[in-house]
């Protein structure tokens, strides 16, 4: 069974997707209001779901007329996409990062799930057996090597 910030995520990403130009503006007291829970859930939900490594950008405005804006944001090739992520992982990613990436590169088609189980395998903290932040560290260090490799081979 799928739990509210599930159905609540496929609710929003099912509207992302009607919208031709990819930028939906919701008020967050109304989604909780269609959903029946807190305001809060449903930030929860935006945070959680809706980040840079997932492919998202988010804005919003506090008071009365407030909204939050979600950007779906494409990337003009698999290079281009490979190459934002890297710049998003340099000063190191925590394991909820490489998920995040992870299920980016399987959204965009980039690699398989069998690839993802693996490169997830690689970088989980009972691999890398180190404290913080030097975990975060040498897991970010990991994916890069990773996802340089993805680059140069789709550029042969």
């Amino acid at each position: 069974m799928r739990n509210i910030s599930d159905i609540i995520e496929g609710y929003l990403k099912s509207i992302i997707e009607e919208e031709q130009c990819g930028i939906i503006e919701i008020k967050r007291n109304e989604v909780a209001e269609k959903f029946q829970c807190v305001p809060s859930q449903i930030n929860y939900v935006i945070k959680t779901r809706f980040t840079a490594e997932r492919g998202y950008a988010v804005e919003s405005k506090r008071g009365g007329g407030g909204y939050i804006r979600i950007f779906r944001v494409q990337a003009n090739s698999r290079k281009e996409l490979i190459e934002h992520i890297l710049g998003g992982i340099q000063s190191g990613a925590s394991y909820t990062m490489a998920l995040d990436v992870v299920y980016r590169l399987i959204e965009e088609e980039v690699i398989s799930e069998r690839e993802s189980k693996l490169i997830l395998a690689a970088v989980d903290r009972t691999t890398i057996h180190q404290p913080l932040p030097e975990r975060d560290i040498i897991r970010a260090r990991i994916l890069q090597a990773m996802l340089l490799t993805l680059i140069y081979e789709q550029l042969n």
